[in-house]
């Protein structure tokens, strides 16, 4: 399936970076990550750097799916709030969840250095309240992140207007967030990873997976079998199709990007993402070139014919929202695009093993708006999964909270 609509700024900027070859004969490894995407480059370099055998498969290009469609905020905050999520698993797992997010920040920081060149910057995160309604709910978040010692700023609506020009009854400000180009940084994961020698294949799709009591047979479009001790499904949204209930829903989202703006305009925003309380959310931040980056107006449409006529439309609602909240801002989108991506129920993701695919077939499905957050823990889940070694999370991501 297409899973993108017009043109995903990261592509046309970086373009194809590198070329992977596709399999041509008969493969044996340890792991098999099928998924060519930010998910399974992140969990193939945790597995290869703890010395497993891994070799990765992808159908089209590598990071040409939803990898190039992402805006790639990194945030600790899950689009479900802490307080939420303390009601419905207890607050126990909610700090979990939300302490392993903000713990992945840091290490993704540390990758991104390590590659260099993928536009990674340590920004602040500043989440509004949309309406006067939602304030109470924002207290309530406020009051129990503070709780467990999360750093983190209650702003006015005075203290909105004057340090960020911005019109709202209140926010609240964290200090842990990022941003990185995720198409650069998925290619330059695999790079180094092909240099280390693992195999890493593009155009290579995969027909069949057979489980057995020893390993996992896999058979490609092309006729060659791979022999492996385990697989890791990291094919986004299609992981799916391996299961005979869904567990999540599909979801368009929309954005565009601007030109390069003049030094100065974007002052407010250059080290701040902002979001809202409302569902869906409107989202922005800018790039390392000063350009800003406005997402949102999501809906469930992921018929790629559909997606793609809508694409204009939403824009342009887009722009008047950003026109709205900034007048002062001159926006023209440069590219506008949208992205299929999937979203559970409760925004939490899937790591682990499902009935429906046996102990040696592991699905990733890091979704949610913290996609790339949630794949840096799903690689840990995993690779203690492989190990046989306890995690703390693997419960609560697993499949087991939805029977």
């Amino acid at each position: 399936m297409d899973l993108k609509s017009g043109y995903p700024f990261w592509a046309v900027k970086n373009g194809l970076m590198q070329a992977f070859p596709p399999l041509r004969t008969d493969l044996r490894c340890e792991v098999a990550v099928i998924g060519g995407g930010i998910t399974g480059a992140l969990i193939a370099d945790e597995l290869s750097s703890h010395g497993i055998d891994v070799a990765v498969f992808e159908q089209r290009d590598i990071a040409w799916g939803s990898t190039a469609a992402s805006t790639a905020l990194l945030q600790y905050e899950i689009d479900t709030p802490m307080a939420t999520l303390a009601r419905q698993y207890g607050e126990d797992n909610a700090v979990l969840a939300y302490r392993a997010c903000a713990e992945a920040i840091p290490l993704l920081q540390a990758k991104a250095r390590s590659l260099r060149d993928v536009d990674f910057a340590r920004v602040q995160s500043l989440y509004y309240a949309s309406r006067r309604r939602h304030v109470d709910d924002l207290r309530e978040e406020f009051a129990l992140r503070r709780k467990h010692g999360f750093d983190l700023q209650w702003l006015s609506a005075e203290a909105l207007d004057e340090r960020f020009q911005l019109k709202a009854p209140a926010a609240l400000l964290t200090a842990l967030a990022a941003s990185v180009d995720p198409y650069r940084f998925c290619y330059r994961l695999f790079g180094r990873l092909q240099r280390r020698g693992v195999s890493v294949h593009d155009r290579t799709a995969i027909e069949r997976i057979t489980p057995t009591p020893r390993g996992v047979d896999l058979v490609t479009a092309q006729g060659h079998a791979i022999r492996a001790g385990h697989v890791v499904m990291a094919a986004g949204y299609a992981n799916q199709r391996w299961l005979r209930h869904k567990v999540a829903s599909n979801r368009s989202s929309y954005a565009f990007i601007t030109d390069p703006l003049p030094a100065g305009q974007l002052d407010f925003l250059t080290d701040t993402v902002l979001w809202e309380t409302a569902r869906p959310y409107l989202y922005l931040r800018t790039t390392g070139d000063n350009r800003l980056l406005v997402g949102g107006q999501d809906d469930t449409i992921d018929v790629p014919a559909r997606r793609d006529a809508r694409v204009e439309k939403k824009t342009r609602k887009l722009v008047k929202q950003v026109q709205a909240l900034f007048p002062q801002l001159p926006v023209q989108p440069a590219f506008s695009w949208a992205g299929t991506f999937a979203e559970t129920d409760d925004g939490l993701p899937f790591f682990g093993a499902h009935p429906d695919s046996g102990k040696r077939v592991l699905l990733a499905m890091a979704y949610g708006g913290n996609g790339i957050t949630y794949s840096a823990i799903g690689a840990g889940i995993i690779r203690a999964a492989i190990q046989r070694q306890p995690h703390p999370l693997a419960q609560l991501f697993s499949f087991n909270r939805i029977d």
